[in-house]
């Protein structure tokens, strides 16, 4: 193993591991039992890779791979040489009023998705909001909680600190399995402004993809892979001179 090899398999193993097996089992209508494991999920004929998150790690990591760079996912965009934005309906409209436009939209993320995963796991990052440094359960809101029951408290960070009107991003965390169209449901509550500041990214935190209403922040490894991503979709680009 090379000295690079080494190194991104200890940034890697310093951010995440996989819980010891703990099964429990629970009906879900009518397509029968569904045995989960805190490091392996059955679901609908097929094992599902999910883990738990070392979120100490998982700091550690993120300040290796983007130093400086904020966690609020709105801001990721400030690593201008590396982000590119795609508009997931044609002519940058931005909400989707029929069945036919939801389809264009998830269709986007999830092409762009795959280009990206390039193993079973990736992370999922939900947020939740307050006017402390530290969340109150609950602290998501219940649409969050529905389409991510597996987010683990990871860290907190100011959106203002203005005296009199502080708040705060509370972000939380799972590693998941990922096959095109399984986190359909999230992505269409993300179309509709229903959840907002959603983080999705490798587990090595290689790359980052911010889904919003409208389109997708992406945040490659390097300049060469963003503009290559970006000529492969350049249709879904914005006309702005910003790329906004």
């Amino acid at each position: 193993m090379t000295h690079q090899a080494a190194r991104e398999s200890a940034l890697t193993q310093a951010g995440f591991h996989l819980a010891a097996r703990e099964f429990v089992s629970t009906w879900s209508g009518s397509t029968g039992r569904t045995f989960e494991c805190k490091a392996m999920r059955w679901r609908m004929g097929e094992w599902l890779m999910t883990g738990m998150v070392d979120t100490v790690g998982l700091s550690r990591l993120w300040d290796e791979r983007w130093p400086g760079c904020s966690k609020l996912p709105y801001e990721l965009r400030g690593v201008q040489d590396r982000w590119v934005r795609f508009h997931t309906l044609p002519g940058s409209k931005r909400y989707p009023d029929t069945e036919t436009e939801y389809e264009i939209v998830l269709a986007r993320h999830n092409s762009v998705l795959a280009e990206l995963v390039a193993g079973s796991a990736l992370l999922m990052v939900t947020a939740g909001y307050s006017d402390r440094p530290e969340p109150e359960e609950p602290c998501r809101s219940p649409e969050t909680v529905a389409v991510h029951p597996d987010g683990r408290y990871w860290t907190s960070v100011c959106m203002d600190d203005d005296p009199g009107f502080e708040s705060y991003m509370h972000l939380y965390v799972s590693q998941t399995a990922w096959s095109v169209g399984c986190w359909d449901p999230l992505l269409r509550q993300v179309a509709d402004d229903v959840i907002g500041n959603v983080l999705v990214a490798d587990v090595g935190l290689r790359w980052l993809y911010h889904p919003y209403d409208g389109g997708m922040d992406v945040i490659l490894p390097s300049m060469a892979e963003r503009d290559a991503l970006q000529h492969r979709h350049r249709d879904w680009l914005s006309a702005h001179p910003t790329g906004l």
